[in-house]
């Protein structure tokens, strides 16, 4: 099969290098150095120089593929999966947009195409096991807990970023939906801290991030649904500091006759404070519990993983734990395994066992290993 995968960037290279052993792979992305990068490591992947932005463009890119892959920042997100649909092709994405994806059903199911958003870790795996279980048991309550975190924590963050701080930013800042009794609530991000322990990693604080996304949607009648995010004991702190302080406003000022916004400078910094050495050393923690009753009887089931970096590959945990999962279902896609016309969040495909098992033994032939439990 001859597959395109839109994006170069850490994630994006992954997913190419994991499909180029089975399929014909081109990569597209404007930036050069990341293309090189790619074709040095696997040089059977044709890269092609090319503005994502352009979105007009697309459909001439796009003709001769037979399934295509969207892993550009999620700011252009909503924008290139719309393109791609409107070109005729399924698409499997990973670029986490803001946008509902809902929109774009009609679209998809009119040309008829598969069209699979949010596969990653998390959003992602998350979503695939709820799908599971939710077809399982009755389903009460929801909890995701995730974080990509340095080996070696240096001060004062003790954080490093696989993608752009104004991102991260962006995720400490955009209040929180949860759900609760029935009732979809709102709450700042990075409220409600509590410390968790965790198996070869220690202490972490979790806290409040906006997500959730298709679930609130998707699972109405679950009455409690929850995701957090996970750092190191501190990290909360220092960001909410920066925050009172104002070094995230987006009003500008003016300083030495310059006009500047405090959140661009503060990128600015973060991202050289922030930024995950190629070959640094870094792990993924997540933890996804689902409880309820299944035949009147309680149930709760437990996923656990902690992913490291592969010094072997040279592979960041999260490009391996996102990047892997999303191939795991551009295989489905492409072998027709999951072949419904119209856009699916990640529960609609997990909800078929056959399609949730294939994921999970594909993540463990490439090291990946979600740990489930059971207990009635």
């Amino acid at each position: 099969m001859k597959i395109a995968v839109l994006g170069a960037g850490m994630v994006g290279r992954t997913i190419a290098s994991d499909l180029a052993d089975r399929h014909e792979v081109h990569s597209f992305d404007r930036d050069e150095s990341a293309l090189q990068k790619l074709h040095r490591k696997t040089p059977e992947i044709a890269v092609h120089r090319a503005d994502l932005a352009d979105v007009a463009a697309y459909s001439g890119w796009l003709n001769e593929f037979d399934l295509v892959i969207t892993a550009v920042p999620g700011f252009m997100g909503f924008r290139t999966l719309e393109a791609v649909i409107r070109s005729g092709k399924p698409v499997v994405d990973i670029s986490f947009f803001p946008e509902d994806s809902r929109v774009l059903d009609a679209l998809a199911k009119s040309v008829g195409v598969t069209v699979v958003t949010d596969c990653g870790v998390a959003p992602g795996m998350g979503n695939l096991i709820l799908g599971r279980y939710n077809e399982e048991m009755e389903v009460s309550r929801f909890e995701c807990y995730v974080g990509g975190l340095p080996l070696i924590r240096k001060k004062p963050f003790e954080y490093k970023a696989p993608f752009s701080p104004v991102d991260v930013i962006e995720e400490y800042t955009r209040p929180a939906r949860l759900k609760e009794n029935g009732v979809i609530v709102t709450k700042p991000a990075l409220s409600e801290r509590s410390l968790m322990n965790f198996d070869g990693v220690g202490t972490l604080e979790a806290f409040n991030t906006d997500g959730l996304r298709s679930l609130l949607y998707t699972m109405p009648h679950i009455p409690d649904l929850k995701e957090q995010t996970l750092r190191y004991p501190g990290h909360i702190d220092l960001i909410q500091s920066l925050q009172l302080a104002g070094f995230f406003s987006e009003e500008p000022l003016e300083l030495n006759g310059t006009t500047v916004r405090p959140l661009d400078l503060s990128s600015a910094v973060l991202f050289k404070e922030w930024k995950l050495g190629e070959e640094e050393p870094e792990f993924t923690v997540m933890r996804v519990m689902v409880e309820g009753k299944k035949e009147g009887k309680p149930m709760r089931v437990t996923y656990n993983l902690l992913d490291r970096y592969d010094a072997v590959t040279k592979t960041s945990s999260m490009s391996r734990t996102t990047g892997y999962t999303c191939t795991a279902v551009a295989e489905l896609v492409a072998t027709g395994r999951f072949g419904k016309k119209g856009v699916f969040p990640p529960e609609l495909v997990g909800s078929d066992a056959a399609c949730f098992e294939f994921i999970l033994r594909y993540l463990t032939n490439r090291g990946v290993n979600w740990e489930g439990i059971i207990n009635h």
